[in-house]
């Protein structure tokens, strides 16, 4: 008996819900075009702030907006590395020093792994 009552109708796939009553957003179509020419349109909400370029569902093509303004380009900052970020700090004299008294305390074994500074290691003949 629980078969016949649920015989015609699609599960999951389909809603019981009607469109009567119901105000939809306001709406409007946005035509764009590819390089080869084919146009397609995209419906967006009045409100949305609308794209310059949009990739066609149908081909994967990009295409540009018809009658759109093409936006201005932004100046992109130059990438900074770590060595520029250290060099906002100090200056190339400054690290060079640093770097020299570094060396010494690494070196007499004041710093630095205690492996490399073990005292009288023994000797295999």
């Amino acid at each position: 008996m629980a078969e016949r009552a649920l015989r015609g109708a699609r599960l999951g796939a389909q809603s019981f819900e009607d469109e009567r009553g119901v105000e939809m957003a306001p709406r409007q179509e946005i035509e764009y075009v590819c390089d080869d020419g084919h146009t397609f349109t995209v419906v967006m909400s009045d409100e949305a702030e609308v794209p310059h370029e949009w990739e066609d569902p149908r081909t994967g093509q990009v295409g540009k907006r018809v009658n759109g303004i093409a936006p201005e380009k932004k100046e992109e900052k130059p990438v900074r590395t770590h060595w520029d970020m250290l060099l906002e700090r100090r200056s190339e004299s400054e690290l060079e020093e640093i770097l020299t008294e570094r060396l010494e305390l690494l070196r007499s074994g004041e710093i630095g792994p205690p492996h490399l500074h073990r005292r009288g290691k023994k000797k295999t003949a």
